[in-house]
């Protein structure tokens, strides 16, 4: 029952294999969309050939750089994306960052820089992305973004991140307010610890990750391509009454009592 087919889905975040956007793509391949895939660009092109070699098999019809800090690189990706589509059903957000000094010792010793840096790219651009694809989504679509727990509770060594995660949960609710009257919906994905790039940066990562094995009521973590089915979901039309939510993919852990 849950098909994408004939669905222009944009992926962002893919960095490597481990990346739960890498999971995500597989899913909504998987699921008959067509993908359009984004990367982070650098001075030697590590991401872009990295992420051109693992979603190969994937067969993008679209391979663009875009770093969300260059408003340019934003204008041409959904420019390329009018000019080929010609409309957009599906943008998958999967990026965030912070300085790795700022995701721990004293909260209160952050600076406006580090602060400032982790809200742009990891709750702002959300919006961002969501105003460039409004006026592609013509058709109706779906909007799926990625949190975490850290962004409602406190949770050692997220610091800055935590902040810029419930910024990105308040994002969803006021994007999904505003776009629902074109028919696109907005939801966030709170993934429980995944080994990741980006999770690597937070101390203890493994300590985490043995913690929710053993207090979560399945007694494990999720995979990406849990993850990823659950986003395929939420950018099918066997979801299409839901909007301005987050979905707890975490085993469960985020129901327990205990620390």
């Amino acid at each position: 029952m849950l098909n994408l087919t004939g669905k222009n889905a944009l992926v962002t975040g893919i960095a490597n294999d481990r990346s739960i956007a890498w999971g995500i793509a597989q899913q909504l391949h998987k699921a008959g969309a067509n993908l359009g895939i984004t990367y982070l660009p650098d001075d030697r092109g590590r991401f872009e050939k990295k992420v051109s070699e693992l979603v190969e098999p994937l067969n993008p019809s679209l391979f663009l750089p875009c770093d969300v800090q260059n408003d340019e690189q934003i204008q041409a990706t959904f420019e390329t994306i009018r000019d080929k589509w010609g409309r957009l059903d599906i943008l998958i957000h999967c990026l965030a960052f912070a300085n790795k000094d700022d995701l721990s010792g004293d909260f209160s010793k952050i600076s406006k820089d580090g602060f400032n840096l982790a809200l742009d790219v990891s709750a702002y651009s959300l919006i961002q992305l969501s105003a460039a694809a409004k006026p592609l989504m013509t058709e109706g679509g779906s909007i799926v973004t990625l949190t975490y727990l850290g962004g409602v509770r406190v949770v050692p060594n997220y610091n800055v991140m935590g902040i810029a995660k419930a910024a990105l949960e308040m994002n969803v609710r006021y994007l999904a307010s505003e776009l629902g009257a074109q028919n696109v919906r907005v939801n966030g994905i709170s993934a429980g610890p995944i080994r990741t790039l980006a999770s690597s940066a937070v101390g203890g990562i493994r300590d985490m990750i043995s913690h929710v094995e053993q207090v979560a009521p399945l007694r494990r973590t999720v995979t990406q391509l849990e993850v990823g089915n659950a986003a395929a979901f939420l950018c099918s039309d066997l979801a299409s009454g839901i909007t301005g939510q987050i979905l707890y993919v975490d085993a469960g852990y985020e129901i327990m009592g205990m620390g």
